[in-house]
């Protein structure tokens, strides 16, 4: 596959499982591609040395200073940024009374304040060129929460619910913004070397904590999800002239994104008149091009 005007990638969480899928998609796209990450080694492992197309870069996401520092070296290099891929992250599970008041600033300060800062540093640059397209890389678990699942999909949720106003923000300047809802897809992500679990155990929970560790392990390295096809369906979406804002991936996130709508449905029509008769005696008029007003 090729395009037809060669576009330049910058994508945080590269060296493996997603990200690593998503960069070599797009370069077998003849696309110009930045590959960040904490580990420059493991990336120049990944993707060979420096080169007309391919440009490593140390990053670590909650470090300001170092996504400035990328930015500058990106724009020095290729002088522009045309997709933007917010993939670095991981997964904080298990009970919520198991983990600590740090373990979810942790895991918000990279899936949620890193991507923040990501986004703030290369909008302007697109902005100027009024063109590009920001990828962030949520999850099923920033639809539907789920037994083990606060403090992680507690993060995905946030980029769902910032992802989606931004877009609104951004599209009178030519700029998309899609959100991917990945299933179970094999990578690292419930491998030790990246999951991370409450350490503050209760014997109330001793039972669930067993069974939820087991459910991952078993799985862990046996998902169905292909990063490679994921990665060509991006270079797809990102040549699309009217792409979604939100974007599924797989057939188990197909699944799950039917039955939240369902459900939503379902308990909305079980309790719409009680719903209704909060309205107070007057009427509310909506601007246009607003997205109404909150509580």
């Amino acid at each position: 596959m090729t395009t037809t005007n060669q576009k330049t990638w910058l994508i945080t969480g590269a060296a493996r499982g997603l990200g690593a899928g998503i960069a070599r998609a797009a370069l077998d796209a003849g696309d110009r591609v930045v590959v960040a990450g904490r580990n420059r080694d493991a990336l120049i492992e990944a993707f060979g040395p420096d080169s007309d197309t391919v440009l490593s870069l140390t990053l670590d996401v909650t470090d300001t200073a170092a996504i400035a520092a990328a930015v500058e070296a990106v724009m020095a290099r290729f002088g522009r940024i045309d997709v933007l891929v917010n993939n670095a992250g991981y997964g904080h599970l298990g009970i919520f009374e198991e983990t600590s008041a740090q373990d979810a600033r942790t895991q918000f300060d990279t899936n949620v304040f890193g991507l923040f800062d990501m986004t703030r540093a290369v909008l302007p640059i697109m902005r100027a060129e009024r063109s590009g397209h920001v990828f962030n890389i949520s999850s099923i678990g920033g639809l539907m929460g789920g037994e083990s699942g606060a403090i992680y999909c507690a993060s995905k949720f946030a980029v769902e619910g910032f992802s989606e106003s931004v877009a609104q923000e951004v599209r009178p300047f030519g700029i998309h913004l899609t959100i991917v809802e990945p299933g179970f897809f094999r990578t690292d992500f419930l491998d030790a070397s990246s999951i991370r679990y409450g350490d503050n155990p209760i014997a109330d929970y001793a039972e669930a904590s067993r069974t939820i560790r087991a459910f991952y392990d078993a799985r862990s390295h046996n998902q169905a999800g292909d990063p490679a096809k994921l990665g060509r369906a991006l270079v797809v979406l990102a040549n699309a002239k009217n792409p979604p804002v939100r974007w599924s991936a797989g057939t188990d996130a197909i699944g799950v994104v039917e039955m939240k709508a369902d459900s939503l449905r379902a308990e909305l029509e079980a309790w719409r008149d009680l719903s209704a008769s909060t309205d107070g005696d007057f009427t509310f008029r909506e601007e246009p091009g607003l997205g109404g007003a909150w509580g």
